[in-house]
């Protein structure tokens, strides 16, 4: 398959946010707002400094995005990139696309003076997922994820 990986631009933005929607239904059972979604991701594209979206492109056709924002870590002296809002058309799965975008980063990281390594979180139902993570050499970590977000 022939796969291109880039940072996406603003002519993403529409798949971008079908993808956003999509995921959120399979994963969660949520129905998104396209109305909050939509300026979200155009509010990245306009402040860098939020993330960054990529995408894989295969004949042309955007098939898969994610996004990876930033975390400063003092006990590294630099930063780590999140892993966030991965997306592959299901009829793109099991091509090992994600393993190819990973890849991709994971470069961009090794040739970073700055960057430290790779996170993501993943929802512990999503086995699918954490298979697909485990194979390409991530680990989980004893760290557990809390949050807080006002109704």
């Amino acid at each position: 398959m022939s796969l291109i990986i880039r940072n996406a631009d603003s002519r993403d933005i529409e798949k971008i946010v079908l993808f956003q929607v999509e995921m959120a239904r399979e994963t969660e059972g949520l129905v998104l707002n396209k109305n909050i979604i939509h300026p979200g991701v155009k509010n990245v594209f306009k402040n860098k400094n939020l993330g960054s979206y990529y995408v894989a492109e295969h004949d042309q056709k955007v098939v898969g995005s994610l996004l990876i924002t930033y975390e400063w870590s003092d006990w590294r002296n630099g930063i780590v990139w999140w892993i966030q809002s991965v997306f592959i058309q299901p009829e793109f799965r099991e091509q090992k696309i994600f393993k190819k975008m990973f890849t991709f980063l994971r470069e961009m990281v090794l040739n970073s003076n700055d960057v430290r390594g790779l996170r993501l979180y993943v929802d512990k139902t999503n086995s699918h997922a954490i298979k697909v993570y485990k194979a390409i050499g991530m680990n989980a970590h004893q760290y557990d994820l809390f949050e807080w977000f006002p109704e």
